[in-house]
């Protein structure tokens, strides 16, 4: 009797004990076991196109002229676990997500995703379009912004990855005339990059064309 008793007892603990342990789990368990908290960061897919206000000197023109918070933007690429942000700078290159966030004004950013990603970007797509990406890593940045492969601008490179590398068009393409150029700011930087050969015609995408795509959604707005 007294054995059945403490067998009893050892199983009342043991059960109260594991209730406990789940509780403790469910509240507390990022700080008793050391599981990495979920964040807004976990959002963010292969594939995603993020956007910030980048504080460069041409940034101020670029808000102007395309009547838009954004003006730069790349697309996001999984490399060993890690994501990175494929952006044109100088060089064209990989920024680790973390590091090309903490660059844009007051650390805000806005990533879109296409409309039926899971089913448009499957991991074979996605591998042509960064086996195509590649081709541009390390590239010249595109200060004239022409609609050629020599250099390349930020918006272009996401454009152009998705065209040729998923046979996606984000967007129409305008020409540089469609834009707000009559500002003062804007004239500043025309003159200073083209003197009095202003390439009107030229075909351009903007960061706000890309953001405003009928083709994508919003995922994280931190504005």
């Amino acid at each position: 009797m007294k054995k059945t008793k403490y067998i009893f007892a050892i199983i009342t603990f043991l059960m109260s004990f594991g209730c406990a342990l789940f509780i403790a789990n469910s509240m507390f368990g990022n700080i008793l076991f050391g599981a990495r908290p979920v964040t807004v960061l976990d959002k963010i897919q292969e594939g995603d196109m993020i956007f910030q206000t980048s504080q460069s000197k041409q940034s101020e023109a670029i808000r102007i002229a395309t009547n838009s918070k954004f003006s730069h933007c790349g697309i996001v690429f999984i490399e060993k676990g890690e994501k990175y942000v494929f952006e044109a700078v100088q060089p064209v290159k990989y920024t680790p997500l973390k590091t090309w966030i903490t660059r844009g004004k007051e650390n805000h950013f806005l990533v879109t995703r296409l409309k039926n990603a899971s089913r448009l970007l499957s991991s074979v797509t996605l591998q042509k379009m960064k086996n195509y990406a590649k081709g541009f890593n390390n590239k010249d940045y595109d200060h004239y912004f022409e609609w050629s492969d020599d250099k390349i601008y930020c918006s272009e490179l996401i454009w152009k990855i998705y065209k040729n590398g998923a046979g996606i068009e984000l967007c129409p393409l305008q020409k540089l005339k469609d834009f707000n150029l009559e500002d003062t700011r804007v004239q500043a930087i025309l003159a200073e990059r083209y003197g009095n050969k202003i390439p009107l015609e030229e075909n351009v995408v903007a960061p706000s064309n890309l953001e405003q795509s009928k083709i994508v959604t919003t995922i994280i707005d931190t504005y």
